[in-house]
C-alpha cells in the first residue's frame, strides 16, 4: 500500500507532484531505498542511483477488476494528455522485460527493480529529456495480481528511461 491510499484522484495534484518531482534532488550514487510513511509504513518515496519513484493515486482495495482497471487507465491517460501537452508526444517503456528478467535471476536495472518492488508493474508512458538538467519522466498505473490495488506512479530519472534488453533466452 502506498501514501496516496484512499485520495480520490485530482489531475491538478498529480501534475503539481510530476513537476515537484522534477525539482527534487537525485542521489548521484548509493543504494535505493524505499521509504515509508512514519505513522502508517505506507510507501512514499523509493530513491535510487539517479531516480526517484512516488505514488501519484492508489485505487480502493480490488472489487470490479475490470472497472478499478478502466478507471486507472482513464486517469493515466489525462494525465498523460497533460504531460504530452507539456512535453510533446510520450513513448511506451515495457516493464514486463525487467519482470521476466527478475524471475528467471537475472540482473535487473536498478530503476525497474525499485518499480518492481513496489508492484509498480505497469508500462511507462516516458518523455525525456524534458528540463534543462536532462530529466526523463515516467508514469504508469497497475497492480502486481488481482488482489492488489491498482497504483499510479511517477519516475524522474537523470539518465534516459528505456526497457532492459531482453535476455538471449527470450
Amino acid at each position: 500500500m502506498s501514501a496516496r491510499a484512499g485520495e480520490p484522484f485530482d489531475i491538478a495534484r498529480a501534475v503539481a507532484d510530476v513537476e515537484a518531482l522534477l525539482a527534487a534532488p537525485l542521489p548521484a550514487a548509493g543504494p535505493t531505498v524505499a521509504d515509508g510513511d512514519p505513522v502508517t509504513g505506507e510507501w512514499t518515496v523509493t530513491t535510487g542511483q539517479g531516480f526517484r519513484i512516488v505514488p501519484l493515486w492508489e485505487g480502493d482495495a480490488p472489487g470490479e477488476a475490470d472497472e478499478a482497471e478502466e478507471t486507472a487507465d482513464a486517469q493515466l491517460a489525462a494525465l498523460t494528455g497533460e504531460l504530452d501537452a507539456r512535453w510533446g508526444g510520450h513513448r511506451q517503456v515495457a516493464v514486463h522485460v525487467a519482470l521476466l528478467l527478475r524471475e528467471h535471476d537475472e540482473r535487473v536495472p536498478a530503476l525497474f527493480e525499485a518499480l518492481l518492488d513496489e508492484d509498480c508493474y505497469g508500462d511507462l508512458s516516458a518523455w525525456g529529456p524534458v528540463s534543462a538538467p536532462g530529466r526523463w519522466v515516467g508514469v504508469s498505473v497497475g497492480r502486481s495480481d488481482g488482489d492488489a490495488p491498482v497504483v499510479m506512479a511517477a519516475v524522474v530519472s537523470d539518465r534516459p528511461i528505456v526497457a532492459p534488453d531482453p535476455p538471449s533466452w527470450l
